[in-house]
């Protein structure tokens, strides 16, 4: 089992993009994508690009989230990136680039999609520029792996300082809509 173009629009159809044109237009243009595209989840499938998967991970107690710096786009990310043909689902992808990027594994459980977004990604590495359909999901990462994050290019910062990273609207609303839907934990 792979993720399917249902499983997507089945996401899609359940997700208020609230007042954010932004994601508006992104579930929008991410619809598009999964009627037009013979292969919307494979990663060389530039035109007009492709799904991805990400992350919003927080602290246990919801004052932080978990950052990775990507050095190809030179800016703070949430943990995402391409859908493999071995993810069982949308969630799993973004499960799995989590433990990839930060070498943490988060706990299975409810997610819940927090954010979608459309956004340009530059021509580099012999491909050309293109658009990745980012589904965030909210994952909860074992609260006895949170002093764990390796030092460096992952983080955890403070949900009041994101702005000060020059983290986009999608990833600020993702964090907004998670802290807001999500239980605390009870380790």
């Amino acid at each position: 089992m792979s993720p399917s173009v249902a499983e997507a629009s089945a996401l899609l159809e359940g997700f208020d993009p609230g007042e954010s044109a932004r994601a508006v237009s992104s579930v929008h243009r991410m619809r598009e994508l999964l009627e037009r595209t013979f292969e919307p989840f494979l990663r060389t499938s530039f035109d007009p690009g492709h799904v991805t998967a990400s992350a919003v991970v927080l602290s246990s107690d919801r004052k932080s989230v978990l950052l990775v710096y990507h050095q190809r786009l030179e800016r703070w990310l949430q943990p995402g990136g391409h859908v493999e043909p071995g993810d069982a689902s949308l969630v799993a992808a973004a499960s799995r680039e989590v433990v990839e990027e930060t070498g943490l594994s988060v706990e299975g459980g409810a997610a819940r999609l927090v954010s979608v977004d459309v956004h340009e990604i530059p021509a580099a590495r012999g491909e050309p520029l293109h658009y990745h359909h980012d589904f965030m999901f909210s994952l909860t990462l074992d609260a006895r792996l949170e002093s764990a994050a390796p030092e460096g290019r992952v983080m955890w910062c403070a949900v009041a300082e994101l702005g000060s990273y020059g983290v986009d609207e999608p990833l600020i609303g993702g964090v907004e809509r998670a802290i807001r839907t999500e239980t605390p934990s009870r380790s």
